[in-house]
């Protein structure tokens, strides 16, 4: 590689430079991914290291794709943001917890030189060996430590930027070359780590964007026979999680994990949200653990065993492969909820309800469907979300129809449901479980944004027949003429009345997925304090409902 193309002597990066870095790091990521897999022989076989880096990358790169600001420290940290809530796999989180340290370090700072790129792969090495409770090297962390040192010794020779990340690059090539003499399984398997080759061509992609020269061809991915005979046959499950409104710090956690058997534990957070990786043979009390921590969301459970086996080749009679994920099968509880479209309707199978409902808006069910749902669940007591205002009288009828022991938890809006599905605790009973879900109603609140039927003024709001207009909590509060202009408005009200955190933006039947993460990048932009996500929830007549907690 030539220098001939780097950036001028001491020319700081800025935000829409660094945006571009991390693009191509993601595209040479995504080049190699097939690579990256087929390396994929340690520590365990819990999924695709390639594959689980790329998703954990794509994370980051959402989240800073629509940002204008040329804010080189915004960015990171948004880049920060997203890694960690999207973080897959082992390697994804040690990864998502060094984009991490780097936005720690680079703080508010707008543009990046070359000292503040050495603070900022300084820090990421040590969030990431803080992150794992026991760091092995010959791994992603060896790869990290190394650029860490490299970019420290060129910063302190030239401010250079290009000079920095070519020095970095090329100690970290050597190093990956390396990492076989570090780890034995490694070298019986005649392969390279598969998380440290991830990052070296996430380095490689950055430093190819700052020198301007076009990222090199790809090769076809090595055919790797790993030898498995002396790995262990039994591995357990691999358990993810993220856990929203966390209290508890990492080395808390970390330390509860390990009491109740956990191994591989990864822990990592960005502001109040936690992602937990953890390896054990029951994936339940990790979960109820991690319930008890708050809100949990995107939970993964992967059968090790199973995976491992099937490498071996061995065929075991009477498994097959699942229709749904681990996580979906192992997670049924005796709840019935009413939603309105299919996006709606995943979302609550995907937090374990075992009955749905179609209704909403403009559909209420009877009392009979509902009531067909209550019997078809197996267990003697259960509950029902009804989730809309005009469903809670034949949800109640339905439960007093029903010879089980109904809870009706009445849940008003769509988003009441699911913070209700979040406070559910598998080792309680029914009553208890209702009770706790009633008191999470009040932790959420509702944004609905459709299109007035009629003309209208309450709660001082006049309104056209036509008009966009926003209920917050079923209260009036704007109208206009454009979806997403209104829908902002009322986030902005929203927002500067409570503490928000979390806005979970669900776009319906009469919206599209590309102007929903427009509105998505526009309540970043204004409330860059806040994390946003954008679902598709299917449902008829609302342009957005949106969650704000």
């Amino acid at each position: 590689m030539t220098t001939g193309a780097m950036r001028a002597t001491g020319q700081a990066v800025r935000g829409a430079e660094l945006k571009a870095m991390l693009q191509a790091a993601l595209e040479n990521l995504r080049r190699h991914r097939e690579e990256v897999n087929a390396l994929n022989v340690f520590p365990v076989p819990d999924g695709d290291t390639g594959a689980n880096m790329v998703l954990t990358m794509q994370a980051a790169w959402k989240a800073i794709e629509g940002r204008e600001q040329d804010h080189a420290g915004e960015i990171m940290r948004a880049a920060a943001h997203g890694a960690i809530r999207g973080a897959r796999g082992n390697s994804g989180v040690i990864l998502s917890q060094i984009v991490r340290g780097m936005a720690e370090a680079v703080g508010g700072t707008p543009a990046l030189d070359a000292d503040a790129w050495a603070r900022a792969f300084r820090q990421g090495q040590r969030v990431a060996y803080h992150g794992v409770m026991q760091p092995v090297e010959g791994t992603i962390l060896t790869i990290i430590q190394v650029i860490a040192e490299a970019s420290e010794h060129a910063a302190a020779l030239s401010d250079d930027i290009g000079f920095l990340l070519i020095t970095s690059l090329n100690k970290a090539r050597d190093a990956l070359a390396q990492t076989p003499d570090l780890l034995p399984i490694l070298k019986e398997a005649g392969v390279v780590d598969a998380g440290g080759a991830g990052l070296v061509y996430l380095l490689e992609g950055m430093t190819y964007a700052v020198t301007g020269e076009a990222l090199p061809a790809v090769a076809p991915p090595p055919t790797v026979q790993p030898h498995l005979e002396s790995l262990p046959d039994e591995w357990g499950y691999d358990i993810q999680f993220l856990v929203l409104d966390a209290d508890s710090d990492e080395e808390t956690i970390r330390r509860e994990l390990i009491a109740l058997g956990g191994e591989s534990i990864v822990v990592g957070r960005t502001g109040r949200v936690a992602k937990v990786h953890v390896h054990g043979e029951e994936p339940g009390r990790f979960l109820t653990y991690g319930a008890s921590l708050g809100p949990l969301d995107d939970i993964v459970v992967e059968n090790m065993t199973l995976q491992t086996l099937r490498r071996k080749g061995v065929e075991l009679e009477g498994i097959t492969a699942p229709a749904r994920s681990p996580g979906e099968e192992a997670l049924c509880i005796p709840v019935v909820a009413v939603t309105p479209g299919e996006g709606f309707a995943q979302v609550f199978r995907s937090l374990g309800a075992c009955q749905i409902v179609a209704g909403g808006q403009t559909m209420n069910p009877s009392a009979e469907a509902i009531l067909q749902a209550i019997e078809s669940i197996s267990e003697s007591e259960a509950i029902v979300l009804p989730n809309n205002k005009n469903i809670l009288m034949a949800a109640r009828q339905a439960a007093e129809l029903s010879e089980k022991r109904v809870f009706v938890v009445e849940s008003r809006t769509l988003p009441q449901g699911v913070a209700a599905m979040f406070a559910y605790r598998p080792q309680s009973r029914a009553e208890e479980n209702a009770d706790l879900m009633r008191q999470a109603l009040a932790d959420v609140r509702t944004i609905e944004v459709t299109r007035a039927v009629r003309q209208a003024a309450i709660h001082g709001v006049h309104v056209q027949e036509g008009a966009i207009i926003a209920l917050s909590d079923g209260r009036l509060c704007c109208s206009g003429d454009d979806p997403l202009a209104v829908a902002q408005r009322a986030l902005d009200v929203a927002l500067s009345e409570d503490d928000g955190e979390v806005v979970t933006i669900y776009f319906g039947q009469p919206m599209d997925a590309a102007r929903a993460q427009a509105l998505a990048q526009a309540v970043e932009a204004r409330h860059p304090e806040v994390a946003v996500e954008v679902v598709a929830g299917g449902q008829p007549h609302y342009h957005f409902i949106i969650s704000v907690e």
